[in-house]
C-alpha cells in the first residue's frame, strides 16, 4: 500500500500539456488523487507550476495570491486574437518600434495597474469563461482588474523581438501586456514565448523535470518539498504545547505579539517550528494579547 504524501510538488512544466494534464500525471505519479495547483500556466508557456498534495491542498487559497516571475517573448508586427502566438492573425504591420519607444511604453506598466484580461481567458463574463464566447465567435473582452507590476525589465531588443523579465501580481496576464505594447505603439505584437522561473516561495531549483514527474515512483516521490516551506511570507507564530492543543481542537487563543504586528493570515508552529495549520490574527485594542482564530488545522 502506498503511503500518504503530502507537501509541494514544483514542476518544470514544458511547452504543450495544460496545467490540468500535469495534475493528471502527477497524481498517477505520486499515487494520489488529493493534488491540485495554485495557478495556471498556458500550455504555450514553460517553468514553474507548484502543485499542492495531500494535506498542503487545504493551504491553497492562501498560495494562488503569490507574485510571479516570468521570461517573456513579445514579437512585434504581428497581433493576434488570443494574444499569443498560437492566434489567428488580427493585425500585420510589419513595424518595429524603436528601442526608445519600447522602454518609454514599458515605464507606463509599472506599479498597479488597470489590465484587461484577453477575451480567450478562463475570466468570468455573466457566469461563463470569456475564452467560451470567444470560441463561439462572441468574443466579449471581461472587465479591467487592478494588478500590480512590481518589476518590469527589457533583457533583450533584436530583429523586433523583445525579451522582458515580468515580477507581477496574481492575476496578471503576460499576453495582455505583450497585446497593450503593441497597440500602444501603433505596431500590433503579440507573446511568442513565455517562461515562468519564479512562484512565490519556489523557483526553477526547486523543480521537478517533466520526465521525472512522467517515470513517477521514488524519482516524482523524491521532488515533494515539505508542507513546511508553504507560505514564508506570512508571520508565523510558535505556540506552546497547551496552546497547540487548543488549536488542534478548533479553540481560539490569544498571544503576544511583537508590536506593529498584522491583523491577517497567520501560521501556526508547533515548539519544533513545524505548521500545525493557519489563524486569522484579530488585531488587539487597547494593548490586549491579540486572539488566534484556526481556520486551517493540519495536524
Amino acid at each position: 500500500m502506498i503511503a500518504p504524501v503530502d507537501g509541494v510538488l514544483v514542476v518544470d512544466k514544458p511547452r504543450g500539456p495544460t496545467s490540468h494534464d500535469v495534475v493528471s500525471v502527477a497524481r498517477r505519479a505520486l499515487g494520489t488523487s488529493k493534488i491540485g495547483h495554485t495557478g495556471t500556466l498556458d500550455p504555450m508557456a514553460t517553468g514553474i507550476l507548484a502543485l499542492v498534495v495531500g494535506r498542503a491542498t487545504r493551504l491553497a487559497r492562501y498560495m494562488t495570491g503569490d507574485v510571479k516571475t516570468y521570461e517573456a517573448q513579445v514579437t512585434f508586427g504581428h497581433a493576434t486574437d488570443t494574444y499569443d502566438a498560437q492566434g489567428t492573425a488580427t493585425l500585420t504591420t510589419g513595424r518595429c518600434p524603436g528601442r526608445e519607444a519600447l522602454v518609454a511604453a514599458l515605464e507606463g506598466f509599472a506599479g498597479p495597474i488597470q489590465q484587461t484580461p484577453p477575451a480567450y481567458s478562463a475570466k468570468k463574463i455573466g457566469g461563463e469563461a470569456a475564452y467560451r464566447l470567444a470560441r463561439r465567435d462572441t468574443p466579449v473582452l471581461p472587465a479591467p482588474v487592478a494588478v500590480v507590476v512590481h518589476a518590469l525589465v527589457l533583457d533583450n531588443y533584436a530583429d523586433g523581438v523583445a525579451t522582458l523579465v515580468v515580477r507581477v501580481s496574481s492575476g496578471f496576464y503576460v499576453r495582455s501586456l505583450a497585446h497593450d505594447l503593441g497597440v500602444q505603439l501603433g505596431t500590433g505584437a503579440h507573446l511568442s514565448a513565455l517562461r515562468r522561473t519564479r512562484a512565490g516561495a519556489f523557483g526553477l531549483p526547486d523543480a521537478t523535470s517533466w520526465d521525472a514527474l512522467r517515470h513517477g515512483g521514488d524519482g516524482a516521490r523524491m521532488g515533494l518539498l515539505d508542507i513546511d516551506r508553504l507560505l514564508p511570507e506570512l508571520s508565523a507564530v510558535v505556540l506552546s504545547a497547551e496552546d497547540a492543543a487548543r488549536v488542534r481542537h478548533g479553540q481560539t487563543v490569544q498571544v503576544a505579539l511583537p508590536a506593529g504586528g498584522a491583523a491577517g493570515p497567520m501560521r501556526l508552529l508547533d515548539q519544533d517550528a513545524r505548521l500545525i495549520g493557519m489563524a486569522e490574527a484579530v488585531a488587539p485594542a487597547g494593548g490586549a494579547a491579540t486572539v488566534l482564530r484556526p481556520v486551517v488545522i493540519l495536524s
